[in-house]
């Protein structure tokens, strides 16, 4: 007869011990998720992580990336939004660690000024008003353009505004 190593209940340690060091290794080696933003209009929200983000190894987004993040709408995240609604705007203050600010850009114009106030907020604004300009869209691109303190964009979120009828 042989003698066990290990009792049954040392190989449960052992095991689980390997699968915990085993997870760890596989999150080391996955990249840190973006922070969130936030778009708020009455009692809905929606949430997005960054659609575009500068590459570890550069200093800021590409120009011609910074574009495309914000006309495109394909991974853009939508919410509903009624003419007068309070439109709320809110990002993590992870975002805006190391002197970084944000801007709220719609439909390619920017509608606020660079802040780092992690939360915004347009009472009774009305974002699809044409000025007598014809009959209104039935949605807006909204983003969020996280610059550096230098005024480099590093990170784009994108949301669509849906015209309520």
């Amino acid at each position: 007869m042989t003698a066990q190593l290990f009792s049954g209940r040392g190989r449960r340690s052992v095991a689980a011990l390997g699968a915990v060091s085993a997870g760890l290794l596989l999150l080391s080696a996955c990249d840190k998720p973006t922070p969130l933003a936030t778009v708020t209009v009455g009692s809905s929200s929606v949430s997005s992580e960054a659609a575009c983000t500068k590459d570890k190894n550069a200093d800021q987004l590409p120009a011609e990336k910074v574009q495309e993040c914000i006309n495109s709408l394909k991974a853009a995240k939508s919410i509903e939004y009624a003419r007068g609604d309070t439109l709320r705007l809110g990002i993590e203050p992870t975002a805006l660690e190391h002197g970084n600010q944000w801007q709220a850009v719609l439909d390619g114009q920017p509608i606020t000024e660079p802040s780092d106030n992690t939360y915004r907020s347009f009472p009774g604004a009305d974002v699809f008003a044409t000025g007598g300009q014809g009959q209104a869209p039935e949605s807006k691109k909204l983003a969020f353009v996280q610059l550096s303190k230098d005024g480099k964009p590093l990170s784009i979120w994108s949301f669509t505004l849906k015209l309520k009828k």
